[in-house]
């Protein structure tokens, strides 16, 4: 009986510093704004700075945040993404094993595309239904890679 105390006193001290220092980890790193549309919640993160300052100088900045890009617009796969790419983020920077410049994942590109589409739809339907770039399908990005973030600096 005194090793099922012990062994629950010592699983009740090692939860409680996970709770503590993932809740701390969270309040740290701002990670409730990051469930807000705000675009200022990117540059919680240094690594971000010169894309949210583009996205200011940008063509979209009057229509578009960075949600409305980068996250699904579905309820679920909306914070689904955001919990997956808070994730990945949070494992480069404290790894430090990131690229810079910050790439966007493949998933992360589709997901891109997709948006493009969404708020594009009708005006570019008839140039990419069926279109195709050396049998790869044309993506939006490959030839407005600024419009989101601005011109190059």
């Amino acid at each position: 009986m005194n090793q099922l105390r012990l062994s629950l006193l010592v699983l009740s001290v090692l939860l409680g510093l996970l709770l503590g220092l993932g809740g701390y980890t969270f309040y740290y790193a701002r990670g409730a704004s990051y469930l807000s549309n705000d675009p200022r919640a990117c540059v919680n993160c240094h690594i971000m700075r010169e894309q949210y300052d583009g996205w200011q100088k940008a063509s979209h900045h009057a229509f578009a945040t960075c949600n409305d890009c980068h996250v699904p617009h579905s309820f679920l796969s909306k914070y689904f993404t955001k919990l997956e790419n808070g994730f990945w983020h949070s494992k480069g920077f404290t790894l430090q094993d990131f690229h810079e410049p910050i790439r966007l994942r493949r998933r992360s590109q589709a997901v891109l595309q997709q948006n493009c589409l969404y708020c594009h739809r009708e005006f570019v339907s008839e140039v990419v239904a069926g279109a195709a770039h050396d049998g790869e399908e044309i993506n939006c990005v490959q030839c407005h890679k600024r419009v989101g973030h601005g011109p190059s600096q």
